[in-house]
């Protein structure tokens, strides 16, 4: 795992297609999560895929698919797991739940899957999942459910459902993926990362060979706590998979306030600093133990120069493209 800390215009976009770019040199696939439609150019150039997730797109991610289990894995192993992040999912898109609703929703994720004919024992490679409308039509019957039905109605029948509400329609079979979630609303970027994660998490388990995961601005994920969490479990366990993770975040402040900032930090075996803004310096000294002369150097470096960190060992780095890159 790698993290980038740099502020805006330091060069760590270039930085990040560069490595990009030297990856799939070395026949790993590359996935980006890209929040400002930055990679556009470069999924055309090396002929990857790019997926625009917004409320208006064609792109569409069902979060109730099921991953079909490994060898390691029970159904009732997967079925849990994905219940649990469901349940994280609608903490992020219902504003929060009250311990109540949250055993509510845990039960009717349950039975949704039940209607389906999805239990503990199926075999999940030949069913249709169900979709978020099955969901609202559990709760409906439910008791206490009346405050999550009038919050679910947005994603349901509202402006929201194109996004949320449809079946599955894409295919991560190319070498290099972006998904860019530049169009979509603000409020509903949390919630759209958190499900382009999950899917990807659970292609990633699906058919294992090395990747790269790239989550650009990162910050948008550390706004919310299931969100973070989810990204922390990934870096914890993505080698697992084969899977690489790197973060990158110019709002570092932001990213090192949530309580899984430093463990994202510390799960990451390779570090970039490249130049900083002197209001997060500080907290970037304390992170990192930085000397006196590295805080300067990262104040006054020029674009594209830092410092690069593996394990405990660090040096002054400058970021060069050959002539073809």
């Amino acid at each position: 795992n790698s993290i980038i800390f740099a502020k805006s215009g330091s060069g760590k976009s270039y930085t990040t297609k560069l490595e990009i770019l030297r990856t799939l040199m070395f026949d790993t696939e590359v996935i980006v999560i890209d929040p400002e439609h930055e990679y556009l150019y470069l999924a055309e150039a090396v002929g990857g895929r790019f997926f625009n997730i917004a409320l208006s797109s064609e792109h569409h991610i069902n979060p109730f698919d099921l991953p079909i289990p490994r060898e390691d894995e029970t159904a009732a192993d997967v079925l849990r797991t994905n219940t649990i992040n469901l349940v994280g999912l609608f903490r992020i898109m219902l504003g929060g739940l009250t311990p109540e609703e949250d055993a509510v929703i845990d039960r009717a994720v349950t039975e949704t899957y039940a209607i389906k004919d999805i239990t503990p024992d199926s075999d999940f490679a030949a069913i249709e999942p169900p979709l978020l409308s099955d969901f609202e039509m559990v709760l409906s019957g439910m008791e206490g459910s009346e405050s999550i039905i009038q919050r679910l109605t947005k994603y349901t029948r509202g402006s929201w459902a194109n996004f949320i509400n449809q079946p599955t329609n894409i295919d991560i079979n190319k070498k290099f993926i972006v998904f860019s979630v530049r169009d979509m609303e603000d409020e509903l970027k949390p919630v759209a990362m958190y499900i382009v994660t999950h899917y990807i998490w659970n292609a990633v388990r699906r058919d294992i060979k090395k990747r790269l995961l790239v989550v650009d601005e990162a910050w948008w994920m550390m706004k919310s706590e299931d969100t973070a969490s989810f990204l922390y479990s990934i870096a914890k366990r993505c080698r697992k998979y084969y899977l690489g993770l790197c973060t990158i975040t110019q709002d570092v402040a932001d990213f090192m306030r949530s309580p899984y900032g430093a463990p994202i930090v510390t799960n990451s075996s390779m570090q970039l600093l490249l130049k900083q803004s002197p209001s997060s310096i500080d907290l970037l000294q304390k992170t990192f133990n930085l000397t006196d002369e590295e805080k300067y150097l990262l104040l006054e470096s020029n674009v594209g120069e830092g410092i690069f960190f593996a394990g405990l060992k660090h040096v002054a780095i400058k970021i060069i493209a050959s002539y073809t890159e």
